[in-house]
């Protein structure tokens, strides 16, 4: 079954062509409207784990019935017709049927590949952090894994441009983890273990400002969120899952003068990542290891902005690919995706 970002790309593929296809849907928002016609319509916003898409359910369609019954967080199966035209995607003769307790608890756990991948991500970033030399740096971050594992594998890393989906948190953590891995060792003046707890925690307040409800795709602002930010609420979790490490085994923060320092550095790169202030950090990279962290996070945003626009944008020439914000400008085919086409076509 297709997600709603595959049955987009397939729409865009089949350059106007109509297919008929089934979809696993959690409905957003559902207002009945009236054209100025006074002919009745439902305008449905729908969300999976990959994306959202706005259908409008006129008063001749099956569905139409069955839109009367729905709400706000209902799970349904949307089948019809799927075309693409200048308004985006659209289905004709559209269907719902709602999940069963079943279905949606398969639904909320992703394809089999989506759960494996999850599954290795968070193996893989509790696998670094268990080998971190540093006592202090290994026990605060083993006990925030511990105590927030759900809502660190459910959590977006942003809300529109990049990672903007359920457990797109976790991906971006742990791609970052392993630039920082492979980095680390390259530059001596670097400490891997805290450039390693670096990443893990600089996002961690989006597990509020991006959470999602365990049942559900849609993640709504927070008061937190809004209020206080990712990087404000990161630092004062680092705070709270320090002292916490400190009471359960205060022989590890004895030296209260060294580990004051490692505090500071850990909280300066949460504080500094985003590189300017203009872009919300309250200070600039002052440490190796922030300009570091700083420069993988950009890197894995801006990668990842890249193949979501080869995967949601039409080529307006072959290789070259309509905007998407926040990159600048049109987006180029990777030479391997070029060199692919040149020789299907030779």
């Amino acid at each position: 079954m297709l997600t709603l970002a595959e049955l987009s790309q397939q729409a865009t593929i089949s350059g106007g062509g109509e297919f008929d296809e089934n979809i696993w849907v959690q409905i957003e928002t559902l207002r009945q409207g009236r054209t100025q016609n006074d002919k009745p319509f439902f305008d449905l916003e729908v969300v999976d784990a990959n994306g959202r898409a706005k259908f409008k359910i006129w008063s001749d369609a099956p569905a139409y019935d069955k839109c009367r019954d729905l709400q706000s967080g209902d799970f349904c199966e949307l089948s019809g017709r799927f075309f693409i035209n200048n308004f985006g995607l659209n289905v004709s003769r559209p269907t719902l049927r709602g999940l069963g307790d079943g279905e949606i608890e398969s639904f909320l756990q992703g394809s089999p590949a989506a759960a494996k991948l999850n599954q290795e991500n968070w193996d893989f970033i509790v696998g670094v952090c268990t080998a971190l030399k540093e006592p202090r740096l290994r026990a605060v971050s083993l006990l925030a894994l511990k105590s927030l594992e759900k809502k660190w594998r459910r959590a977006a890393a942003a809300r529109t441009y990049h990672h903007a989906r359920r457990g797109g948190l976790l991906e971006h953590t742990s791609q970052m983890l392993r630039g920082a891995v492979a980095l680390a060792p390259l530059y001596p003046e670097v400490c891997p273990d805290l450039l390693c707890c670096g990443v893990l925690f600089h996002d961690a307040g989006k597990l509020w400002e991006n959470d999602y409800p365990e049942r559900g795709f849609v993640s709504k602002p927070s008061r937190r969120g809004e209020l206080l930010g990712h990087i404000t609420m990161g630092v004062e979790i680092v705070n709270r899952f320090w002292h916490e490490a400190k009471a359960a085994d205060g022989e590890l923060f004895a030296n209260a003068a060294e580990s004051e320092l490692v505090r500071d550095h850990l909280l300066h790169l949460i504080a500094s990542h985003h590189g300017e202030m203009e872009f919300g950090s309250p200070v600039t990279p002052r440490t190796p290891e922030a300009w570091l962290l700083h420069y993988i996070d950009n890197i894995d945003a801006k990668l990842e902005m890249l193949r979501c626009t080869y995967a949601e944008k039409s080529e307006v020439v072959p290789g070259l690919f309509e905007r998407r914000p926040p990159l600048a400008g049109m987006m180029a085919a990777p030479l391997a995706w070029s060199l692919a086409a040149r020789d299907k076509a030779d």
